[in-house]
């Protein structure tokens, strides 16, 4: 059954400004920080959408830890570091969570996926009387597969429904046939009850149906619909005029 504003599993997030050491120093600097509003989260699916250097990786990461996830990725239950590189963002955010808990999770991040499935390897080279991780990845190491392919098999088997899901630019290693792919899993895991926020460049991915997309900027936090989206603008304007586009970047 598909989550609603009484049972989803986070409802919003506010930021401590006064309890900010300085908007000059990283991650303060960001413009989400500076611009910073109270994100109300949708029940089912939230985009968070930007340029580049506007805070949408730092700012997932940081809800991501404070809801309890590993900085790198992974489940609940997981806890390694490959490089402790992550910003002390989560220390100055409060975050509402709903009266319900999610039976699954995971904290999905591009970047450091490879870390996540050497960790995975390490764990499962110890003895153990019950199932190995990689077989709740579909049983096939991580690592002997294509990057696209190993992507797609934790949102295939890893994923269970009834979750909490935070993706960051999950479409890295994905073809646009994998991207819409993703689309149905993301479907069939809203109608088992789950909750998806999700950091993207992707017009293809931010495209579920009413869904929430928060575009960040120089100017603040803004709500907006997919085709008002820069990401949407842009591959429209290449797609539909194609010619006159490169001819203005090759002046």
């Amino acid at each position: 059954m598909k989550l609603n504003q009484d049972t989803q599993y986070i409802k919003s997030l506010k930021l401590k400004p006064e309890d900010l050491p300085s908007y000059e120093t990283f991650p303060f600097s960001l413009p989400v920080i500076k611009n910073f509003t109270e994100l109300f989260f949708h029940p089912n699916v939230t985009y968070i959408v930007g340029e580049n250097g506007m805070g949408k990786s730092t700012l997932l990461e940081a809800i991501a830890i404070k809801f309890g996830f590993n900085p790198e990725g992974g489940t609940l239950n997981f806890n390694f570091s490959s490089y402790d590189s992550h910003s002390i963002l989560d220390q100055y955010l409060l975050l509402s969570k709903g009266v319900y808990r999610p039976k699954d999770s995971f904290f999905f991040r591009a970047e450091t996926f490879y870390n996540l499935a050497t960790n995975i390897e390490e764990l499962d080279e110890f003895p153990s009387s019950g199932p190995k991780i990689v077989d709740s990845f579909g049983g096939k190491s991580l690592h002997k597969q294509s990057h696209g392919e190993s992507f797609f098999a934790a949102f295939t088997n890893r994923f269970q429904g009834n979750g909490l899901y935070i993706l960051d630019e999950p479409e890295a290693a994905l073809s646009p046939i994998r991207q819409l792919s993703m689309l149905t899993r993301i479907h069939e895991l809203v109608q088992k009850g789950s909750q998806f926020l999700i950091s993207t460049h992707s017009p293809m991915i931010m495209a579920y149906p009413n869904a929430k997309i928060i575009e960040l900027s120089e100017e603040g936090m803004n709500e907006t619909q997919l085709e008002n989206t820069g990401h949407y603008s842009i591959m429209k304007q290449f797609f539909e005029d194609k010619e006159r586009l490169l001819h203005h970047l090759f002046q």
